[in-house]
């Protein structure tokens, strides 16, 4: 008879999750205080909800005071394409030319937490995609799953990077998975590609400087020295991403169908982009997470990397003249 540990490890894979690990629910001491600190510097930007509920993200047992385990799970989403670049040379962080992860993710999980309560009728427990409320790369790394990256990103052996997170806080004891100890070395190619200097240091990350922040989550006008040094990217950024070693050593386009690049925002230029209504976004972003960022904030990149080519234009006109 397998132990209950193994069978919620099987079914996990069964589903479609491509790693799964088990950690126990604690409070996060070290981690935790790391998390203050980094609250206390501003690195969060605009992101006021991590202040707000940073005493149930560092304690799983303020979500759930029985909660005995962490089930953490990782889902390869590499495209195996270029970033989304279309004639007006726009570009779409890989993880967004694909369904939305979080109903992928939370579908999934909650098919395995409905898995767990058949197999044991006592089994309490909550599922997490990206909500804010969880440490998930600390949990990610010890449940086994993968190291934190310098870049602050979740790296796996077997993927790389190109991974989303998801969790459910249980109220049963599993088997719990050992660490995975950090295999980036000496190298910070990540820190030294990124052209905003976001990355302080190593897996220290200003949010105020991320590029990906700043087209996704950041609100009102981009800054402008920072909006300078943004090139094409119109939501998200994988630069830290692109120059792992581990990424382009172990990328592997993922199985999942809902995460396979969808082909019809290629033929979207910036400027339609820009002329775009809200109806039409709704439309053609209604399975992306990119509705989440809304049509506002997308409009105000597009703006930011428009303004850049022409005057990368005016220059070039000028030096031939």
């Amino acid at each position: 008879m397998r132990s209950i540990s193994e069978q919620i490890r099987q079914k996990a894979i069964d589903i479609g999750f491509h790693k799964v690990g088990f950690v126990k629910a604690e409070p996060l001491y070290d981690d935790g205080q790391k998390f203050r600190e980094w609250l206390s510097r501003g690195y969060q930007g605009t992101m006021a909800w991590l202040e707000k509920y940073s005493e149930t993200i560092i304690d799983p047992l303020k979500i759930i005071p029985d909660a005995k385990s962490i089930i953490s799970v990782a889902m390869n989403y590499y495209k195996n394409v270029s970033p989304l670049s279309n004639a007006s040379t726009s570009s779409i962080s890989q993880y967004a030319i694909g369904g939305d992860y979080h109903v992928v993710l939370k579908t999934r999980l909650n098919s395995l937490l409905d898995y767990i309560k058949e197999i044991e009728p006592s089994a309490k427990g909550k599922v997490f995609v990206d909500s804010g409320n969880i440490m998930e790369k600390v949990w990610a790394v010890r449940a086994g799953i993968g190291w934190r990256g310098k870049h602050s990103i979740t790296v796996t052996k077997e993927y790389g990077s190109w991974v989303f997170l998801g969790e459910i806080i249980l109220n049963l004891e599993l088997k719990y998975n050992l660490p995975q100890i950090d295999l980036c070395g000496d190298c910070q190619i990540c820190i030294d590609a990124c052209p905003t200097k976001a990355l302080i240091k190593p897996y220290v990350l200003d949010a105020n400087r991320c590029i990906a922040y700043l087209t996704i989550e950041h609100n009102g006008d981009i800054e402008k020295s920072l909006a300078e040094k943004i090139d094409h990217q119109i939501f998200g950024c994988d630069i830290c991403q692109e120059v792992c070693p581990w990424n382009k050593k172990n990328a592997k386009p993922t199985d999942v169908k809902e995460l396979f690049p969808n082909n019809k925002y290629h033929s979207l230029r910036l400027e339609t982009f820009e002329k775009i209504s809200q109806n039409e976004f709704n439309r053609i972003f209604d399975a992306s997470p990119i509705k989440r960022s809304g049509l506002k904030r997308l409009k105000r990149n597009v703006r930011v990397v428009i303004d850049k080519i022409t005057k990368i234009e005016r220059e070039s006109n000028g030096k031939s003249l």
